[in-house]
């Protein structure tokens, strides 16, 4: 199931078919045994290929030899980052990239990756590799489509998506593959357009560092760090989703370690970036792998491959592979994921979309940014615009029910109880004034800010914090801090919050300081 795979993000990657195949040799058992994860299948991915080969298409063609060496100095480069990575304990960061805005990001890559596969699979050839490009090129081309080559295509994808509807359990993927050798060895397709893989290098790879110019490598840098943020947080991802199924636990960190030194294994064999493939994680799960060790044999077996059954690869038809990798990208839209969030949180879902609009206009490598953005954007929005509440009694069952923040709203007569749902910072001090401004008007005479959501103050909230307790004193009105954490409580003697507000007016509890105001009204 994996070969096929990775022949067609060899063909995504830019590179001769072959490297595909190394990429499931000395890299997979690099991670075996350097890495955490039992399951994590680290190979060939469609989106780091993506990100790469839209980058260095830019800098000399597709599948040249400088061209490999450009892709193997990625490879190095990203290796000597995820080093680093390790080095500062850096596997929080696949923490940044929210569920929601991944699940757009993929889908972006999908669509990105299933429109450059129907450009092989109508036997066309296109240049530019933006998808929108792509796709209004391909609409003005598609009279020159090749028949054969299109019916070949089109026919082995909706076999594909039928028999995995069917029984997901049996390698359909190779199947087409072999059918796809026999007709190609014994058809004469290429008198009808059908073109074919050819000739494929067999052997072992040959071990050698890449070579590139100065300049070239300067360039080379943000790919590499847009390959390793990708790298970190897909990786992440999929071995939690993997270890979860198993009540397991995985170290991220180690795992960093484990997809460096298979990006090293990667650079120096002759094959390009390698990642955690969801795709065949899911696969080897399915398959019954519950080890690294399956791994390690599938890395035996595909070393017979490269010795041995390379020859009939090469009257494999390009149209096979492309349909088997369009397949592969359509299943990385999940339309159920993207159905929950739209359900869940439909602003969630609006991010979502606007992450794989990224990708699809501006590129995978802008995409990964901008899903990393788009994730820190929405949190500070939450704290941006927190939620506040006035606790009030219910006079049926006399307890405090939180109610919205409206003026004239008051807990008891002349007291506010008022509740500020996250930490004070810069950009939300206003609204805790402003807010706090508007209950305290006559006749409340007391207020007490419950602040058990409230864990850090930065230097402008504090300033704003000092002004209004000098308004608040300027009025006649008592302020009183309830469930005052630790952390909290170490701000406000930092900021000199307490030597105003008083220590005997700040408490850890809610209702002592609710009995202190009741006494002060």
């Amino acid at each position: 199931m994996t070969i096929p795979q990775v022949l067609g993000y060899a063909r995504i990657a830019g590179m001769p078919s072959v490297t595909g195949l190394y990429t499931v040799l000395l890299p997979l058992m690099a991670f075996g045994v350097f890495g955490s994860s039992k399951h994590l299948v680290v190979a060939a991915d469609s989106a780091t290929a993506a990100i790469f080969s839209s980058a260095l298409s830019e800098i000399a063609p597709l599948g040249s030899p400088y061209y490999q060496d450009l892709v193997g100095m990625v490879a190095l480069l990203s290796a000597f980052f995820l080093l680093m990575a390790r080095f500062f304990k850096l596997g929080f960061l696949a923490d940044f990239l929210s569920r929601t805005v991944l699940v757009g990001f993929m889908a972006g890559v999908g669509v990105q990756v299933a429109c450059a596969m129907l450009v092989d699979m109508l036997g066309l050839s296109i240049s530019s590799r933006n998808t929108v490009v792509q796709v209004w090129s391909l609409l003005q081309l598609l009279p020159h489509a090749v028949p054969l080559t299109a019916a070949c295509a089109f026919g082995a994808s909706l076999f594909l998506w039928g028999a995995e509807r069917l029984n997901k359990a049996v390698p359909w993927a190779l199947l087409v593959v072999v059918c796809g050798i026999v007709c190609g060895w014994a058809l004469p397709l290429q008198t009808h357009g059908v073109s074919l893989v050819g000739p494929m290098a067999g052997g072992l790879p040959k071990l050698h560092l890449p070579h590139v110019a100065w300049n070239d490598l300067l360039a080379l840098l943000p790919v590499a760090t847009s390959c390793v943020f990708v790298i970190i947080a897909q990786s992440a991802a999929t071995a939690r989703a993997a270890a979860n199924m198993f009540n397991e636990t995985v170290d991220e960190n180690r795992d960093i370690l484990g997809l460096s030194v298979a990006n090293l294994a990667a650079a120096v064999s002759g094959t390009f970036v390698v990642n955690g493939s969801p795709t065949q994680t899911a696969m080897a799960l399915k398959a019954g792998a519950r080890s690294q060790l399956a791994q390690g044999i599938f890395s035996v077996l595909t070393l017979c491959v490269l010795l041995f059954f390379t020859a009939p690869l090469r009257y494999l038809p390009h149209c096979i592979l492309a349909a088997i990798v369009f397949n592969v990208g359509v299943g990385m839209v999940n339309v159920g994921a993207l159905n929950r969030i739209r359900r869940e949180s439909p602003g969630e879902f609006w991010l979502a979309l606007i992450t794989g609009a990224i990708v699809l206009g501006l590129g995978v490598e802008q995409g990964i940014f901008a899903a990393i953005a788009l994730s820190l954007f929405r949190h500070v929005r939450h704290s941006y615009k927190p939620h506040t509440l006035v606790l009030k009694r219910d006079p049926k069952t006399d307890l405090f029910e939180a109610e919205p923040v409206k003026p004239g709203t008051q807990s008891e007569p002349g007291l506010v109880i008022y509740r500020f749902c996250a930490d004070l910072f810069y950009a939300n001090c206003v609204t805790f004034v402003d807010e706090i401004t508007l209950l305290t008007q006559p006749p409340v005479t007391c207020v007490v800010v419950d602040a058990s959501a409230i864990t850090d103050i930065d230097y402008s909230a504090a300033l704003a914090v000092r002004t209004l307790l000098a308004d608040l004193a300027q009025r006649r009105v008592h302020i009183i801090f309830g469930r005052v954490s630790q952390y909290l409580h170490a701000d406000m003697k930092r900021h000199c919050i307490s030597d105003i507000v008083g220590e005997e007016n700040i408490f850890p509890q809610l209702h002592t300081a609710l009995a202190a105001a009741r006494l002060h009204n």
